[in-house]
């Protein structure tokens, strides 16, 4: 089996070789999917155990199933066939048989909906939670917020952090945790309920992370919710598996799982650095430090629809290179971003003040844009909210 794994590798390099391709070695990714892995991944909470355990009884169950219908009717078709002198039986009804073919998959579809029952309603007992945590769905990122517990108050934005270079050139060598690593991680503590409350902005999303057994939706203008307590401390991945539009494949979720004292610490380190990123509404900027700040805005918010260039996606997404709302009065795009239009998301629950005025200022002055009314000052966003 191994040898036939080795010449299956080798005979993939060749040819990839032979095409011109570069090869890279792929590792087990931590807390996420595993080479040629054939089953779920390892469980750790009870719940997932509950599951894991649940799907190889269903599978001996269906087995056994499988070997004695199919058991019976090829022994029944070899042994009473018309080659060796048997005839074909003459009655039209045994009830008995009925009674048997009634009863007995009606006993196993009860042994099998029982113990499932009772995993499914634990699967929703979302009770007595430690801390409760949002979890906002968007195209394409994920938007966080500590809503009830220790780290009350804290949010941030989760997006993709595999290098786009990486994406759209084949050439260029992967990450081991390609498309399944992002810049801000969930941070909870180990053993410790966590209630995950799902919701979104624009489309359905699904929250997801194998090694937990959690799947929700994130269904707009609808709140649902799930639970997990994982009980080993670790790195452990999933991904939106809902198809939320054409960066589906590029939205993967991050939850670090740490021991109480280091949640603590990152607790405390997370609400110092929200302060100080805080930004006074009132200051003026300078528009050199909003372009500057606005390119980043863009690059973390805007550029998976809109695109480096501004151009868009034809069909889909509209350019903002030479948009008659990048160059219009300002006032106009600063209620599109706070507000949204058609397909684009409402940023005011998640962009602040000064973001917005950046990102407007940066569009504004980008690409073929010479726009008039060309700088957006924080405090023309906050007045445009009330």
């Amino acid at each position: 089996m191994k040898l036939a794994k080795r010449l299956q590798s080798l005979m993939l390099g060749a040819s990839l070789l032979a095409a011109g391709m570069p090869t890279w070695a792929v590792v087990d990714s931590q807390g996420g999917p595993a080479v040629r892995q054939m089953n779920f991944q390892a469980p750790v909470t009870r719940i997932a155990e509950e599951v894991y355990s649940l799907h190889n009884l269903m599978l001996i169950i269906c087995l056994v199933i499988f070997i004695g219908v199919f058991g019976v009717m090829f022994y029944s078709i070899v042994k009473h066939r018309k080659s060796v002198g048997h005839r074909a039986a003459t009655f039209h009804e045994s009830t008995a048989v009925e009674i048997a073919w009634t009863i007995v998959p009606f006993l196993i579809v009860i042994g099998m909906a029982l113990p499932a029952t009772k995993t499914v309603v634990a699967m929703k007992d979302t009770s007595n939670a430690d801390i409760t945590i949002k979890a906002t769905g968007m195209q394409w990122k994920w938007g966080y917020d500590y809503l009830k517990g220790e780290g009350e108050g804290i949010s941030f934005l989760s997006a993709l952090s595999t290098p786009r270079e990486q994406i759209v050139d084949p050439s260029k060598a992967k990450n081991d945790n390609y498309l399944i690593e992002v810049d801000n991680p969930v941070v909870v503590p180990v053993n410790k309920k966590i209630r995950i409350v799902t919701t979104a902005n624009d489309v359905i999303h699904s929250w997801t992370i194998p090694a937990f057994a959690v799947k929700q939706d994130a269904i707009p203008g609808f709140v649902r919710d799930t639970w997990f307590r994982a009980e080993k401390v670790g790195t452990y991945r999933g991904n939106c598996v809902e198809l939320c539009g054409k960066e589906h494949a590029f939205m993967p979720i991050v939850v670090n799982v740490v021991t109480e004292d280091e949640y603590k610490k990152w607790v405390d380190d997370k609400k110092k650095a929200m302060a100080a990123q805080a930004d006074d509404p009132n200051k003026t900027w300078t528009i050199d430090e909003l372009k500057q700040r606005g390119e980043k805005v863009y690059a973390a918010n805007c550029v998976a629809c809109h695109q480096a260039t501004g151009k868009g996606v034809p069909g889909s997404f509209p350019a903002l290179d030479g948009s008659k709302v990048v160059n219009g009065p300002k006032a106009d795009q600063i209620a599109v971003v706070l507000n949204g239009r058609n397909a684009m998301p409402a940023w005011k629950g998640v962009l602040s003040d000064t973001e917005i005025a950046a990102v407007i200022t940066y569009t504004r002055n980008n690409w073929s844009n010479k726009a008039q009314e060309n700088i957006v000052q924080p405090a023309e966003v906050l007045a445009a909210r009330k």
